[in-house]
């Protein structure tokens, strides 16, 4: 099976340079007649004309951002002068045309695996059915986010005048989060928030509040258990569990089992360990009032050749100095973590399918499941994918604005770091595999619960994840590619101001915000009317020592298992309708970039 997986590795590294394509179309001066840019500027131009946009270069890398990347950010910008209501269309335009692009080539993908006979029949039967499945969970996303996001969530906010602190005070005292093991209030729900018609709220299971869309997908799960029996596969009996749980929790109707049935499914997926995985329903991102869990499906394929390295054991060496050093007597957590580090299972790859509302953003990285009484049982699954993420980079254009921020020459240096494989790959194990261990430090199964009274539990928990991975090289490795990680770290911070209006990615905005907060108050950045960048050995050992108090700081805050809100408020605040660092110099500095961002953030250099 290894020669299969590693022949059809290389396909989706040929396909992915394939859609890259798409950015050629912004050449403005191609002297060649190329038929297969041709082909996708043709399909650019059927994107902005299903969506309702005319052509124009801001537009046209939109798009091509909104299908190849999957990301919405440049979109939300072009349409930012339209109201809501039509932004909204728009979006949802766009869903339904990158969704019909790439159902379209899973299906020829599918096509070419029968034909080549790889992968064993059982795992050719598995990618079949997951691709019926994803069809009907791509078709139920657009009902989801009518009913949650455009939905219910905008009626509280109107009906709270946009005071979002009420709105998690009403959930709470009214009940209407889902309750979670042992009937404590639940990190996350499986149900819709529905008004009635005297004013008061309910909760209903997916089952009830998308009857239709549930029993299509239940329905093709179970052709999928039923057709995958006929089968002989030393892991069969793990996947055909894994199924009919999924099954069995997207049919249960009450309220208060949805989150222990799904704690059943992540169970029965922690037992399979074969190249090929399946993702189901894990994040929950897009609701933040009440972390409704989106529609995520997807096939995962593991690089057979990607070497494991020993970020773990740097990881767990660090957790244990920080803990005992901080000093607080938490042995619940503690042995929770590192029993969480030592199970985990890596899986180094690429994705191979995806679904849902994984069309609105795939993720770079991902350490699941969220579910930490199951993790404490079983531990958990990293999911990495170096290979795509770096082919993206290499593809994108120059960005006029990174230039403007920070001059020809430092722009130079950071775009240089795509150029060499080793010391990109190694700044990739310590900032993004480093922040997947990161999520594991510091929690227990009531952590996350306890830690939300404010609804801002994961606005501090990508920072102490991205940290958690920074502490650790710090503290256990020697500094050969210091200035390579700290450029990428800027590089990365200032970036993410981009995401200030995306509200489903605003954890990692606000992320972003804290670590700018660091990179002034340690005078590797400085802002007057232009940035300037401190890039000296004297000014990372200042930022390093920021680092270091400010996780401890974070960590203790974890072991009390105090709310998030107060961690957060030393650094950043609400202005309006957006948060910002309470820094002045780096408030200035995001303001002015994002600015800056509206103005030139879709234009390139020529």
């Amino acid at each position: 099976m290894q020669s299969d997986v590693r022949r059809l590795y290389q396909r989706l590294r040929q396909e992915q340079q394939e859609l890259q394509t798409f950015y050629k179309v912004l050449q403005e001066h191609r002297t060649i007649i190329d038929g297969k840019v041709s082909e996708y500027e043709a399909l650019l131009e059927d994107f902005l004309d299903f969506v309702g946009l005319h052509r124009d270069n801001e537009t046209l890398l939109a798009a091509i951002n909104r299908i190849v990347n999957l990301r919405e950010d440049m979109l939300l910008q072009v349409i930012a002068h339209k109201d809501e209501e039509e932004r909204i269309a728009i979006k949802e335009r766009a869903f339904i045309w990158v969704s019909e692009f790439y159902l379209a080539r899973f299906g020829r993908l599918l096509e070419w695996i029968e034909s080549e006979k790889l992968l064993p029949p059982f795992y050719r039967a598995l990618l079949r059915h997951a691709h019926a499945i994803g069809e009907a969970f791509s078709s139920w996303q657009s009902s989801w986010m009518a009913q949650i996001i455009y939905g219910i969530n905008r009626e509280l906010l109107r009906i709270f005048n946009g005071d979002e602190e009420k709105i998690f005070t009403m959930l709470q005292e009214k009940s209407l989060l889902d309750r979670g093991h042992g009937g404590e209030v639940a990190d996350r729900c499986y149900s819709v928030l529905r008004m009635r018609e005297d004013g008061s709220f309910e909760r209903l299971s997916y089952a009830e509040a998308f009857k239709e869309e549930v029993q299509e997908v239940a329905g093709r799960i179970e052709q999928a258990i039923t057709d995958l029996e006929r089968f002989q596969e030393a892991q069969k009996e793990g996947w055909l569990a894994y199924l009919e749980r999924i099954k069995e929790a997207l049919l249960e109707e009450d309220v208060d089992r949805l989150v222990p049935r799904w704690a059943d499914v992540d169970r029965a997926w922690m037992r399979i360990t074969s190249p090929i995985q399946i993702g189901h329903p894990l994040e929950y991102y897009e609701d933040r009032f009440r972390k409704a869990v989106a529609l995520e499906w997807d096939v995962r394929i593991s690089d057979p050749d990607y070497p494991k390295g020993e970020r773990a054991k740097r990881i767990a060496l660090a957790f244990k100095k920080l803990y005992h050093d901080i000093g607080i007597d938490a042995p619940s957590v503690y042995e929770q973590t590192l029993k969480s580090i030592e199970r985990v299972q890596l899986y180094v790859g690429r994705p191979l399918l995806f679904y849902g509302s994984e069309f609105n953003g795939l993720f770079s990285a991902q350490v699941v499941p969220n579910d930490e009484v199951v993790s404490k049982e079983l531990g958990k699954k990293i999911f990495a994918y170096p290979d795509m993420i770096l082919q993206t980079q290499r593809a994108k254009p120059k960005m006029r604005i990174t230039y403007e921020i920070f001059g020809n020459e430092l722009a130079d240096r950071m775009r240089g770091l795509l150029d060499n494989e080793e010391v990109w790959h190694a700044i990739y194990d310590i900032t993004t595999i480093g922040h997947e261990y990161g999520h594991i430090l510091w929690m227990d199964e009531e952590t996350e619960t306890a830690m939300n009274a404010s609804g801002l539990f994961k606005l501090a928990e990508e920072f102490k994840a991205t940290t958690g991975g920074l502490v650790a090289y710090y503290l256990f490795e020697n500094d050969r590619f210091w200035e390579e990680l700290l450029l990428d770290h800027i590089q990365r911070s200032v970036a993410l101001i981009g995401w200030m209006e995306v509200d489903e990615v605003l954890p990692y905005y606000t992320e972003g915000l804290l670590h700018l907060t660091g990179l002034f108050e340690s005078g590797v950045l400085h802002f007057e009317d232009s940035l300037s960048v401190c890039i000296d050995a004297s000014s990372y050992a200042k930022l390093k020592e920021w680092y270091f108090t400010t996780y401890s700081d974070l960590a203790a805050h974890y072991l009390h298992k105090r709310d998030s809100k107060d961690f957060l408020d030393r650094y950043i605040h609400k202005v309006r309708t957006v948060w910002m660092p309470r820094h002045k110099e780096a408030a200035a500095f995001v303001r002015h970039y994002y600015d800056l961002y509206k103005q030139i953030g879709r234009q390139i250099v020529s």
